[in-house]
């Protein structure tokens, strides 16, 4: 059974931050908003918390996850990041886009892609979030609620405690989230490339 907890999405409580991150620490999967949809989360590098996320979103050990970072500082400890690419990142960031990006030594081998060596960024501008991640210091590894046989995310706290409340072991509510997910947006190459047309909008980048 999960366990459930009631964060102020504007004014987020310390104490329950603090209690979200000392499970995330102790290897626990969680669910929390973002400015997009919802999200699965577990610590950076937990690899049995890894393998629960993949179960419970049915998907195989070749899907990518996402950094979710608190800022452009993190990022370039984990992502290969030009001067050209870093002016992009400050443009859309924070805000819901997940980049894909030249992984660096420091992400788990276990997380980039398997041939082309990279790894997805997102820098969420959703206040929770960002509390998390100061208390965490490091970043999240997430992917987005989408459960097996669903068009569209999660976005309904109630309708996830219902659904999830045997595979998670936190539910962050955090109020009503989006029911689409980022836009994805491959920076690999020297031109930009959209890969999935989500919440925010890829124009000022392609």
């Amino acid at each position: 059974m999960s366990r459930f907890l009631q964060i102020h999405p504007a004014n987020p409580q310390p104490r329950l931050i603090a209690q979200a991150v000392e499970r995330l620490r102790e290897g626990d999967v969680i669910v929390y908003p973002t400015d997009s949809s919802y999200a699965l989360g577990c610590q950076l590098g937990d690899k049995a918390a890894a393998e629960r996320i993949r179960h419970i979103r049915q998907t195989d050990r070749h899907h990518n996850f996402t950094l979710v970072c608190r800022d452009l500082s993190e990022i370039a400890t984990y992502a290969k990041v030009d001067n050209q690419r870093y002016r992009l990142l400050k443009a859309a960031t924070p805000g819901p886009f997940t980049f894909i990006l030249q992984a660096t030594h420091e992400v788990p081998r276990r997380l980039q892609h398997l041939r082309r060596k990279t790894i997805g960024i997102r820098v969420p501008d959703n206040i929770i979030v960002r509390a998390l991640l100061a208390e965490l210091g490091e970043p999240l590894m997430s992917c987005t609620l989408i459960l097996p046989g669903d068009e569209w995310p999660l976005s309904d706290v109630e309708e996830i405690e219902e659904r999830l409340h045997h595979d998670v072991d936190l539910i962050i509510d955090g109020g009503p989230g989006q029911h689409e997910p980022t836009t994805v947006i491959d920076l690999t190459d020297d031109a930009p490339q959209l890969l999935r047309q989500g919440l925010g909008d890829a124009e000022p980048f392609l």
